[in-house]
């Protein structure tokens, strides 16, 4: 009976050192995912405004839904350079929602509330452009605004895919209506041809 108690007692002993290890593996675990959450977010809010790339459609989508600050300043003006977005995200949601069509006249800005209304003025060739502002961007250099391809074509700046622009807060957007349905086609039935 002795030598029982004896194994008896050395495998509660190590039953318990295992279970011990095991629940400070776990606890590492958690406590690795946790800082490597908040490392990736921090990561990519530092990275963000930096990027620079010659492209001026390459954004990533995490990056153009965040905004630091939201103006709410009626007054809101600012001169800086203009990029353009089109197919890579023709279709894709903006950030309140709404489809993006490239061949509309939107424009995706870091802070502006959502939706605002804005006039584009492009500095070289003094055309302007009243753009609904429905989306965050862009995260590239010290771009001030982002605006979508039939925008820039408006004024006249698609070619070059840069320009410098004065931005002029108007004020809030409506919501657009979501268009009705078509209706379904009709299907009907071909006549079989007599035999």
């Amino acid at each position: 009976m002795q030598p029982f108690g004896r194994h008896h007692r050395s495998y509660r002993a190590a039953y318990a050192l295992t279970l011990s290890a095991v629940c400070l593996a776990l606890a590492g675990c958690a406590a690795g995912n946790v800082a490597s959450r908040s490392g990736n977010a921090q990561g990519v809010a530092a990275a963000s405004p930096d990027e620079t790339s010659a492209a001026p459609d390459k954004r990533t989508a995490p990056k153009r839904h965040a905004a630091a600050h939201v103006h709410h300043d009626a007054g809101y003006s600012a001169v800086g350079l203009a990029s353009w977005y089109g197919a890579d995200f023709h279709g894709r949601r903006t950030a309140d929602g709404d489809t993006f069509d490239m061949h509309s006249l939107t424009a995706a800005h870091r802070t502006l509330p959502l939706p605002c209304t804005v006039r584009v003025t492009n500095l070289s060739n003094h055309r302007s452009v009243l753009v609904r502002v429905n989306d965050r961007g862009p995260f590239i250099g010290d771009r001030i605004i982002d605006l979508s391809a039939q925008s820039a074509r408006v004024l006249g700046f698609y070619d070059r895919g840069l320009a410098k622009v004065k931005v002029d807060y108007v004020g809030p957007a409506s919501r657009p209506s979501t268009p009705a349905a078509p209706p379904a086609p009709r299907v009907t039935a071909a006549a079989t041809p007599p035999l």
